[in-house]
């Protein structure tokens, strides 16, 4: 019902020049959900075959192909050094990150520069909506324009909506990944602290 009354196309041209910035944002936020959605699904951050053999301290394989097995590389590599291996595994959270920021910038200044376009545009109904004759507001048009004026609100609020949804749907996975990857953590450094013993040891 909705949708059949409102001219999403006069919508678009009565926001004015921010629509464009508002479907730049709205095109930015589509964007990173869909990239990190892709770069933070499960097989590419902790992959269950690779997972299971960690639990279970079995030989492990997956180069750095996914979060976890870059950083069992990692720990491999330092064996001697649990806090550059737990140092580096914060590092990859953070790139899990990316672009959440922008997201979250997105979403707070999306309903601002709508509402920009709202006051641009009831100024313009103020002044074009007058009667020649009268000098008076006609009431007709003057509703019609006051209404079309909200445009530029309804469309940075939408904008606003996905990008937050998309931020804590985002937010949620990373949470999610970072939690079981802190579990992992440990029995990687466990599993690789002993082979540095025989290094210290013929060192000294």
């Amino acid at each position: 019902m909705f949708l059949a009354v409102v001219d999403f196309v006069r919508v678009f041209k009565e926001a004015g020049m921010l629509a464009y910035p508002l479907l730049a944002c709205s095109l930015a936020a589509i964007f990173i959900i869909c990239e990190r959605a892709f770069a933070l699904r499960t097989t590419a951050v902790l992959p269950p075959e690779l997972a299971e053999a960690v639990l279970l301290n079995k030989a492990t394989a997956g180069g750095r192909f996914s979060v976890l097995g870059r950083l069992i590389e990692f720990a491999e590599r330092h064996a001697s050094d649990p806090n550059a291996t737990k140092a580096y595994a914060r590092l990859e959270v953070m790139k899990m990150e990316r672009g959440v920021r922008y997201l979250d910038t997105i979403y707070t200044g999306a309903p601002l520069l709508g509402l920009i376009g709202t006051v641009t545009g009831l100024l313009g109904a103020f002044a074009s909506t007058r009667d020649q004759l009268t000098g008076l507001p006609d009431p007709a048009k003057f509703s019609q324009s006051v209404g079309y004026a909200l445009s530029a609100t309804l469309l940075g609020l939408v904008v606003a909506l996905v990008a937050l949804a998309g931020s804590g749907y985002i937010q949620r996975r990373i949470e999610h990944h970072a939690a079981q990857l802190d579990v992992l953590l440990e029995r990687v450094i466990a599993r690789v602290r002993p082979t540095a013993k025989p290094e210290d040891s013929s060192a000294l």
